[in-house]
């Protein structure tokens, strides 16, 4: 199995036609997603053919969800645009919208969030790499060759280390990796993806990269603590940032000791979490996990 990502599924991508929507819509059909149609209300009616399959163009989610079944849609659309798309997509009753868009204003997010969670649709995103079932389907920009379907899933604030994660284990493999993103306020959070990690049967073992600012890995650590039966391992971005700046995504902003890696890694340490110092050790505590050589402090 996988998380909310599988080989069922169909996908829609809002603003395929422009260059980032092509470009990546090519890459998830190259993956194995069966992306279905895009949304441009400008070039209904149209067919792109994308490394020689035809994808057709709507007018509308609606449509598209009437014309093919479609069940996810994936936001390619500039930021200005990005609150309609989405709310456009939740009226239309899309069960995951995936949102890519970045430099979204926190209002709009706040209000298509809730809006969406109203509808029923889950948002993952915003300012994300998407995620993807290894071997099943790509819904996003998270390149497929550098994994394989295997039993790690994985939930992350950063694209890149997502991507450093799934290269790192890339001879373990995953069943779903999951970027959140890193924006103040965020969809899907850590603990979504740790409950339907746990649920999951073909997820052994998950892992959590968090970073800098707010709460959420605290709030994590307690989930864990509480409700994960299931090895986790972590890494914490950020222990050399100084405090009181931004750093990178807009969510990483530290105050006092309030949203700090050490606090973060503390927390989750705490609630029988192994944290990786580095990326390369938190793999290394997967591989000893999974081998069942694994003991506290060895490898951190």
């Amino acid at each position: 199995m996988a998380i909310y990502l599988t080989e069922q599924s169909r996908v829609l991508v809002q603003g395929m036609t422009g260059a980032e929507g092509m470009r990546h819509t090519r890459r998830m059909l190259a993956a194995g997603t069966d992306v279905v149609g895009g949304v441009n209300p400008r070039k209904a009616g149209r067919t792109v053919t994308l490394d020689e399959r035809a994808v057709p163009v709507f007018g509308s989610v609606r449509e598209g969800i009437e014309r093919t079944g479609a069940d996810v849609t994936v936001v390619f659309v500039p930021p200005a645009f990005a609150k309609a798309a989405v709310l456009e997509a939740a009226d239309a009753g899309i069960g995951l919208a995936v949102v890519i868009t970045e430099g979204i204003p926190v209002h709009d997010t706040v209000a298509f969030t809730a809006y969406a969670w109203s509808r029923g649709t889950r948002i993952i995103g915003p300012n994300c790499p998407g995620l993807i079932s290894p071997g099943r389907s790509n819904a996003g920009i998270i390149p497929p060759d550098i994994t394989r379907p295997g039993p790690v899933g994985l939930v992350s604030k950063s694209g890149t280390l997502t991507y450093q994660l799934m290269h790192e284990l890339r001879d373990t493999g995953f069943s779903t990796c999951v970027g959140i993103g890193g924006d103040p306020v965020a969809g899907t959070t850590h603990i979504d993806c740790l409950a339907a990690f746990q649920d999951d049967p073909d997820t052994e073992l998950i892992v959590l990269i968090g970073e800098i600012g707010g709460d959420a890995e605290e709030r994590a650590a307690a989930y864990i603590r509480d409700h994960v039966t299931k090895p986790v391992v972590a890494y914490v971005a950020g222990f050399t940032a100084p405090e009181g700046r931004t750093m990178g995504h807009a969510g990483a902003i530290v105050s006092g000791s309030s949203g700090t890696a050490r606090a973060k890694k503390q927390a989750l340490e705490a609630a029988g979490v192994r944290v990786g110092a580095t990326p390369t050790r938190a793999a290394r505590h997967v591989l000893a996990v999974l081998g069942g050589t694994a003991h506290d402090g060895a490898l951190a």
